[in-house]
Protein backbone atom coordinates (compact mmCIF):
# COMPACT_ATOMS: atom_id res chain seq x y z
CA UNK A 1 0.00 0.00 0.00
CA UNK A 2 1.66 3.10 -1.12
CA UNK A 3 1.61 5.78 1.05
CA UNK A 4 -0.02 4.39 3.82
CA UNK A 5 1.55 4.70 7.23
CA UNK A 6 0.83 2.99 10.41
CA UNK A 7 2.18 2.42 13.65
CA UNK A 8 0.59 -0.59 15.12
CA UNK A 9 0.99 -2.81 18.58
CA UNK A 10 -0.88 -5.93 19.12
CA UNK A 11 -0.53 -8.24 21.60
CA UNK A 12 -2.30 -11.24 21.27
CA UNK A 13 -2.72 -14.06 23.54
CA UNK A 14 -4.43 -17.19 23.10
CA UNK A 15 -4.74 -20.62 24.78
CA UNK A 16 -3.90 -24.15 23.99
CA UNK A 17 -7.56 -26.33 23.79
CA UNK A 18 -8.91 -26.46 27.14
CA UNK A 19 -5.64 -24.77 28.38
CA UNK A 20 -3.60 -28.25 28.91
CA UNK A 21 -0.30 -27.42 29.68
CA UNK A 22 0.71 -29.19 25.99
CA UNK A 23 3.75 -27.05 24.98
CA UNK A 24 6.77 -28.51 26.22
CA UNK A 25 10.27 -26.75 26.73
CA UNK A 26 12.09 -29.13 24.05
CA UNK A 27 10.22 -27.88 21.26
CA UNK A 28 8.77 -24.40 22.44
CA UNK A 29 11.72 -22.33 21.02
CA UNK A 30 11.23 -24.40 17.53
CA UNK A 31 7.17 -23.11 17.91
CA UNK A 32 8.16 -20.02 18.28
CA UNK A 33 10.52 -19.60 15.74
CA UNK A 34 7.61 -21.56 13.35
CA UNK A 35 5.07 -18.58 14.32
CA UNK A 36 7.54 -16.15 13.72
CA UNK A 37 8.11 -16.95 9.99
CA UNK A 38 4.44 -16.38 9.56
CA UNK A 39 4.07 -13.47 11.10
CA UNK A 40 7.12 -12.23 8.88
CA UNK A 41 6.04 -14.11 5.76
CA UNK A 42 2.57 -11.93 6.14
CA UNK A 43 4.61 -8.57 6.19
CA UNK A 44 3.95 -8.13 10.16
CA UNK A 45 6.84 -7.37 12.81
CA UNK A 46 7.45 -9.94 15.67
CA UNK A 47 8.18 -7.92 18.58
CA UNK A 48 8.36 -10.61 21.22
CA UNK A 49 6.79 -14.24 21.40
CA UNK A 50 7.10 -16.23 24.84
CA UNK A 51 4.24 -18.55 26.59
CA UNK A 52 3.63 -20.99 29.08
CA UNK A 53 2.44 -24.55 28.51
CA UNK A 54 -1.06 -23.51 28.59
CA UNK A 55 -1.08 -20.57 26.43
CA UNK A 56 1.08 -18.04 24.18
CA UNK A 57 1.88 -14.26 24.04
CA UNK A 58 2.52 -12.82 20.78
CA UNK A 59 3.40 -8.94 20.66
CA UNK A 60 3.70 -7.22 16.89
CA UNK A 61 3.92 -4.21 14.70
CA UNK A 62 0.93 -5.00 12.44
CA UNK A 63 0.28 -3.41 8.62
CA UNK A 64 -3.00 -2.69 7.91
CA UNK A 65 -3.03 -4.94 5.14
CA UNK A 66 -4.06 -7.77 6.56
CA UNK A 67 -6.91 -8.25 9.36
CA UNK A 68 -6.28 -9.30 12.46
CA UNK A 69 -8.60 -12.50 12.27
CA UNK A 70 -6.99 -13.32 9.01
CA UNK A 71 -3.55 -13.31 10.80
CA UNK A 72 -4.64 -15.05 13.66
CA UNK A 73 -6.15 -17.51 11.66
CA UNK A 74 -3.13 -18.50 10.14
CA UNK A 75 -0.97 -18.53 12.71
CA UNK A 76 -3.20 -20.91 14.94
CA UNK A 77 -4.04 -23.59 12.08
CA UNK A 78 -0.25 -23.60 10.59
CA UNK A 79 1.25 -23.73 13.79
CA UNK A 80 -1.34 -26.91 15.15
CA UNK A 81 -0.64 -28.62 11.96
CA UNK A 82 2.92 -28.02 12.08
CA UNK A 83 3.07 -29.23 16.13
CA UNK A 84 0.88 -32.80 14.80
CA UNK A 85 2.98 -32.89 11.72
CA UNK A 86 6.35 -33.07 13.70
CA UNK A 87 4.50 -35.78 16.37
CA UNK A 88 5.71 -33.55 19.43
CA UNK A 89 2.65 -35.19 21.31
CA UNK A 90 0.64 -38.31 20.79
CA UNK A 91 -2.47 -36.64 21.49
CA UNK A 92 -3.61 -34.56 18.40
CA UNK A 93 -2.92 -30.66 19.17
CA UNK A 94 -5.48 -27.54 19.32
CA UNK A 95 -5.41 -24.43 20.30
CA UNK A 96 -8.60 -23.27 21.86
CA UNK A 97 -10.90 -20.98 19.54
CA UNK A 98 -10.65 -16.95 19.40
CA UNK A 99 -7.97 -14.99 21.33
CA UNK A 100 -7.41 -11.30 22.80
CA UNK A 101 -5.93 -8.77 20.96
CA UNK A 102 -4.87 -5.70 23.02
CA UNK A 103 -3.38 -2.53 21.38
CA UNK A 104 -0.89 -0.54 22.65
CA UNK A 105 1.22 2.63 22.00
CA UNK A 106 4.66 3.04 21.11
CA UNK A 107 5.11 4.68 24.58
CA UNK A 108 4.10 0.99 26.29
CA UNK A 109 6.11 -1.35 24.00
CA UNK A 110 8.87 -1.49 26.24
CA UNK A 111 6.76 -2.63 29.49
CA UNK A 112 4.59 -5.11 27.24
CA UNK A 113 8.27 -6.86 26.15
CA UNK A 114 9.20 -7.10 29.64
CA UNK A 115 5.79 -8.41 30.80
CA UNK A 116 5.94 -11.23 28.15
CA UNK A 117 9.93 -11.92 28.48
CA UNK A 118 8.76 -12.50 32.39
CA UNK A 119 6.04 -14.92 31.65
CA UNK A 120 7.49 -17.84 34.16
CA UNK A 121 7.78 -15.80 36.88
CA UNK A 122 4.64 -13.76 36.58
CA UNK A 123 2.67 -17.05 36.25
CA UNK A 124 4.02 -18.33 39.87
CA UNK A 125 1.62 -15.93 41.15
CA UNK A 126 -1.18 -15.67 38.61
CA UNK A 127 -2.62 -18.45 36.60
CA UNK A 128 -3.49 -18.12 32.81
CA UNK A 129 -7.27 -17.89 33.65
CA UNK A 130 -6.53 -14.96 36.09
CA UNK A 131 -3.99 -13.24 33.85
CA UNK A 132 -6.85 -12.93 30.92
CA UNK A 133 -9.11 -12.05 32.85
CA UNK A 134 -7.28 -9.01 34.28
CA UNK A 135 -6.54 -7.87 30.60
CA UNK A 136 -10.35 -8.16 29.63
CA UNK A 137 -11.10 -5.64 33.13
CA UNK A 138 -7.86 -3.74 32.15
CA UNK A 139 -9.08 -2.94 28.56
CA UNK A 140 -13.02 -2.47 30.07
CA UNK A 141 -13.85 -5.04 27.67
CA UNK A 142 -17.12 -7.13 28.16
CA UNK A 143 -17.04 -10.33 27.85
CA UNK A 144 -19.47 -13.73 29.15
CA UNK A 145 -16.81 -15.86 31.05
CA UNK A 146 -18.65 -19.04 30.02
CA UNK A 147 -17.70 -17.54 26.25
CA UNK A 148 -14.14 -18.16 26.97
CA UNK A 149 -12.74 -20.66 28.80
CA UNK A 150 -13.82 -24.40 27.42
CA UNK A 151 -13.09 -27.17 30.11
CA UNK A 152 -12.53 -30.68 29.59
CA UNK A 153 -15.69 -31.97 30.24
Amino acid sequence: MANTYSQIHLHFVFAVKFRLGLIQPEWKDELYKYITGIVQNNQHKLIIINGMPDHIHIFIGIRPSQSVSELLQDIKANSSKWINDKKFLKTKFEWQEGYGAFSYSKTHVEAVVKYIANQEKHHEKLSFKEEYLDMLNKFEIDYDEKYIFKDLI
